[in-house]
């Protein structure tokens, strides 16, 4: 049972330490680490904040529902799902510069992402809120720890945008996206 406090605190140690890549250069170890949240594709669960510059009443935060769309006052249902935050922005502008609105000044952004989950030999297994600069370590931090018959070399995911798992080396950079699936297996020695 110690050794279990020891690798959980380690773990927590190496996510504090651990930084997520937002550019630049590509890990042949992950394919999808190059990409950064600004180039993240919103979807069902995901809240946005529109601010309508001069016309409060258009402003809120709106929920993404389960078709991809929101329901934003005067242009109803607009569907969202699979655009930057900056279509979005765009969208609405045009959207309420055709009729209702001179010269629309319209900010969009994501205030909460879609969760990610962790399943396998991890001591708490499910669903759990993303935040920006997420990594493997770090989710595993949040649910707990890996269990003691955790195979720590390898992690599966499921990219939210790629859709195919795959099995990927475990390093302090690999990056976590929201509404991936990630499963550490079990170690057979």
């Amino acid at each position: 049972m110690p050794g279990r406090w020891i690798l959980f605190l380690l773990v927590l140690a190496l996510a504090g330490c651990a930084t997520a890549k937002t550019g630049g250069g590509s890990s042949s170890a992950d394919p999808a680490a190059a990409l950064s949240i600004g180039d993240y594709r919103i979807g069902p669960a995901d809240k946005i904040r529109v601010i309508v510059f001069g016309e409060p009443e258009l402003s809120g935060e709106f929920a993404v529902n389960s078709g991809g769309e929101i329901s934003l006052p005067l242009l109803g249902e607009i569907a969202v799902n699979g655009k930057t935050i900056e279509e979005v922005r765009r969208m609405v502008t045009q959207g309420l510069s055709s009729g209702y609105i001179n010269d629309a000044r319209v900010a969009a952004e994501i205030t909460e992402y879609r969760p990610f989950y962790i399943l396998g030999e991890i001591a708490d297994p499910g669903e759990y809120a993303y935040s920006a600069g997420m990594t493997v370590f770090k989710a595993v931090a949040a649910a707990g720890g890996f269990t003691y018959r955790a195979k720590k070399s390898t992690v599966h995911i499921k990219r939210a945008i790629g859709g195919d798992e795959v099995e990927l080396k475990l390093s302090q950079e690999l990056a976590v996206f929201p509404g991936d699936v990630i499963r550490v297996g079990e170690r057979f020695f």
